[in-house]
């Protein structure tokens, strides 16, 4: 179910797409962290901000 109110869309995407994403492990973060909090990298990267298409 899509959801079509921009202010329920806006914070889902702050929900889901505001994170760091550690390289070594892929533990999530908060965008704020310098350091991964499972294996304390810090090689993190944002993550990536598109949704999956559907297949099929």
């Amino acid at each position: 179910m899509p959801l079509t109110d921009p202010v329920k869309l806006q914070i889902v995407q702050q929900r889901v797409f505001l994170k760091k994403v550690c390289r070594e492990c892929g533990a999530l973060n908060s965008i704020r962290a310098t350091k991964c909090r499972r294996c304390h990298s810090k090689n993190l990267r944002p993550k990536k901000k598109e949704l999956p298409a559907k297949k099929g």
